[in-house]
């Protein structure tokens, strides 16, 4: 494809990504931020001023077709009444994921560095994982969070786990199963193929990621419009 066709098509991209931030109600600050794009891979740069705002930005820059990878720059500059000490923040953190069902608290560590969240410790399913990060995030103070909790699945076979995620695809209606190849390699899930969106893309990793017995997932499918 000759430069001035990418160029064309990342001009397209770029006013449909900014379409997208601006009918996203979660982003407020859409006006702060910039899009430029470059063969397909989307940059986002400028402020919000709040962290669920930078991570809404990204989810909508990956919602739109032709997008093969996103580059979040957005800073989180928070209002002076946002500001929190890091101390609240970490009090905060705790009693969220004290009163949330689906996360096993105990096993899970809190660090807080200049409004910045870390995360450790193990559950037992992707889906904990993925809730102690979303007890967080909205948090009043927070500019970012490093999720390193690991997920400690049981043993089973690959076979079976194989068959449980082709199943799950199959019941899934963002989902086109025919396109999409699971395979196990020495532990590790590795999914093939091609999807129409990085939205879809994503999505299959998160189907994925939700079978128990997974503890490792690679995503090689290719993004083809």
């Amino acid at each position: 494809m000759n430069m001035a066709i990418w160029m064309r098509e990342d001009e397209a991209i770029r006013d449909d990504v900014i379409a997208e931030l601006e009918s996203d109600p979660e982003i407020t600050d859409a006006a702060r931020i910039g899009v430029s794009v470059h063969n397909g891979v989307v940059t986002l740069t400028g402020s919000v001023s709040s962290y669920p705002q930078r991570l809404a930005a990204e989810k909508a820059a990956r919602r739109v077709d032709g997008v093969k990878a996103v580059a979040n720059d957005v800073e989180v500059r928070l209002p002076t009444a946002g500001i929190r000490s890091d101390t609240d923040i970490a009090e905060a953190a705790v009693n969220a994921l004290r009163w949330d069902v689906q996360v096993p608290d105990e096993r899970i560590q809190v660090t807080v560095h200049e409004g910045w969240v870390t995360l450790e410790g193990d559950v037992d399913y992707w889906y904990q994982k993925q809730a102690a990060e979303r007890d967080v995030r909205s948090l009043q103070g927070v500019k970012g969070v490093i999720n390193n909790i690991r997920v400690m699945a049981p043993r089973i076979s690959p076979a079976e786990v194989k068959s449980k995620i082709e199943q799950a695809f199959e019941r899934s209606a963002e989902l086109d199963a025919r396109r999409i190849n699971v395979e196990t390699y020495d532990g590790k899930l590795v999914l093939t193929g091609k999807v129409r969106s990085l939205a879809e893309k994503e999505e299959a990793e998160a189907v994925a990621w939700s079978t128990r017995g997974v503890s490792e997932v690679e995503n090689r499918i290719v993004v083809s419009p």
